[in-house]
């Protein structure tokens, strides 16, 4: 039994740092790097890379809303149209540096409220599957199952990545409970690693309101900004392995 192991990463920007890349690279799989839009900078995204090359771990565009201020985690009015063109440019960036490392991209994972938004409007999910298959229809798209970001993906005939979040609260629906509420934030690195175990080995994980909520997990994502990530993600690790099961990309 196998699971993927992800984190946002490539967060800083100019002089201003975010998370712990160096420490968290080891313990991982796959990345998600800031295009730019959301975070990130154009030196930031070549030394991501090259941090990913050395530690291994696969490198995936993380395309968010164009909001350097609210860390793309702020509602934006912006159209289907936008939406395509903006993720079709953040990927084509982060494409750039990767081929000039000579290195893959390994999947595609939108950010923040453009992710929130696909899990609830079609006309979202569509603009971003559209432009993940008219860059490259081979690359995975990570989506939150049972929404329209998968059901649109798949309607496109992109290959789908189920994505879970251990270090994140859920609502009795299935989605991510909104930030700010309580419960929304998983602190403690223990439980999140109980809750990793039982997403990838039972396919639930308990919601904020003390039910059951049913989740697929191909990949579990850690955030690179928690300020307990690195402790989050080795606890993750530790815990999956203890189960026998090995932390790989899909």
């Amino acid at each position: 039994m196998q699971i993927d192991l992800n984190a946002d990463a490539g967060e800083s920007f100019g002089n201003w740092t975010l998370g712990r890349d160096e420490e968290l690279f080891p313990l991982i799989s796959s990345v998600n790097v800031a295009c730019g839009f959301h975070a990130g900078d154009p030196l930031t995204i070549k030394r991501t890379l090259e941090l990913a090359r050395q530690t291994g771990v696969a490198v995936g565009a993380h395309p968010g809303f164009p909001d350097l201020v609210g860390f793309g985690r702020r509602e934006m009015a912006a159209t289907p149209e936008e939406v395509y063109a903006d993720v079709l440019y953040q990927v084509g960036a982060l494409w750039a540096f990767l081929k000039l490392a000579q290195m893959p991209l390994h999947h595609i994972k939108a950010h923040g409220a453009l992710y929130n938004r696909a899990t609830k409007d079609p006309g979202t999910a569509r603009a971003i599957a559209e432009a993940a298959r008219d860059f490259d229809p081979q690359i995975p798209l990570v989506v939150l199952p049972n929404t329209p970001l998968e059901a649109e993906a798949q309607k496109l005939g992109l290959r789908t990545v189920a994505e879970a979040f251990p270090e994140r609260g859920y609502a009795s629906d299935g989605r991510l409970a909104p930030r700010g509420t309580p419960g929304a934030w998983i602190h403690s690195p223990e439980l999140a690693a109980r809750r990793a175990v039982q997403m990838v080995v039972e396919g639930r994980v308990e919601a904020v309101d003390g039910g059951w909520v049913e989740v697929r997990a191909q990949t579990l994502c850690i955030h690179g900004d928690n300020p307990n990530a690195v402790g989050i993600a080795r606890a993750v690790r530790e815990a999956l392995e203890a189960q026998g099961i090995g932390i790989q990309t899909y």
